[in-house]
């Protein structure tokens, strides 16, 4: 609560109440009753968390639509509450197949990854880019976590190791969304609009991770308005993700104290899948672009 009183106080802010929403890994979520209207205040409480910032900033500068930033701190910002909003609503999984929504959504990740090619051109460095987490290193990590050193796809994965990362290094990166769930979505009260807020994990990456991440948690009809309305894909990103993505994801799950059950189909990819998807890519017998 302190901190709270604390950022609003810098913000030049007056509050008569304060209800916390959320105060976990360092980031501290209140609403706020400023007068007559209501806000949302995020309290960010560890300094690399407080990327979300300067996150909220760059998608303004490419008009990119958002939630109201009302004021900032360099540790805390203050939004508009959807809750209260006349005009917006807060996504609910029924919104996952409804193919309007699907299409309005489709429509902002599109502007996202149109508009920030350039950005990233010019702003990348040192932006998150989850293909980072694409290593030898890491590789290690999962075999030691999941005990599968032994598995004949981890011996592939190492011969082609270079091959793979060359193409990933092929791909053209731009802003990337990176945390889609419905949670985390706003949808226009008419269903004229849809965006993402929530920006601790935008970065760098290739278009077609964030597609497929939308993608595997619609339903099938909403799918293909997500793809109808967002246009073609690269199949070079589409052939690398193939390959990637599964190697990723099971690391970050290997990072967790409890390594989670959505990730077990992740195991049996790994013993299945993933070694013909390995050859299709560097053999290539993939359709890429270039």
């Amino acid at each position: 609560m302190d901190c709270i009183r604390k950022e609003l106080e810098r913000m030049g802010v007056c509050c008569h109440d304060i209800c916390i929403l959320q105060d976990k890994d360092g980031i501290v979520v209140a609403r706020v009753q400023s007068g007559a209207r209501s806000c949302v205040l995020k309290c960010f409480q560890v300094e690399a968390y407080r990327r979300e910032i300067s996150n909220y900033q760059a998608l303004r500068s490419l008009h990119m639509p958002t939630l109201a930033v009302l004021a900032q701190t360099d540790s805390a910002l203050l939004l508009e509450d959807v809750d209260a909003s006349p005009v917006y609503r807060l996504g609910t999984a029924a919104d996952l197949a409804d193919p309007v929504v699907a299409m309005r959504l489709a429509g902002w990740y599109r502007q996202l990854h149109q508009r920030g090619y350039a950005h990233v051109a010019r702003h990348g460095a040192g932006l998150y880019d989850e293909a980072d987490f694409f290593t030898r290193e890491h590789i290690a990590e999962i075999q030691e976590k999941t005990g599968t050193q032994a598995d004949a796809v981890w011996g592939l994965l190492e011969e082609r190791f270079d091959a793979i990362c060359e193409m990933l290094g092929r791909t053209r990166r731009t802003l990337t969304y990176n945390d889609f769930y419905h949670t985390n979505l706003v949808v226009a009260r008419d269903r004229s609009a849809a965006l993402m807020f929530d920006y601790n994990l935008l970065g760098k990456g290739y278009a077609y991770s964030d597609v497929r991440n939308v993608l595997s948690s619609l339903a099938p009809q909403s799918r293909d308005a997500f793809l109808a309305a967002y246009g073609a894909v690269d199949p070079l990103e589409m052939a690398v993700d193939d390959v990637v993505s599964p190697v990723v994801t099971l690391y970050m799950a290997c990072r967790r104290p409890r390594f989670p059950s959505w990730a077990e189909g992740l195991i049996d990819e790994m013993h299945t899948a993933l070694a013909d998807k390995i050859r299709r890519l560097t053999d290539g017998t993939s359709k890429q672009t270039t």
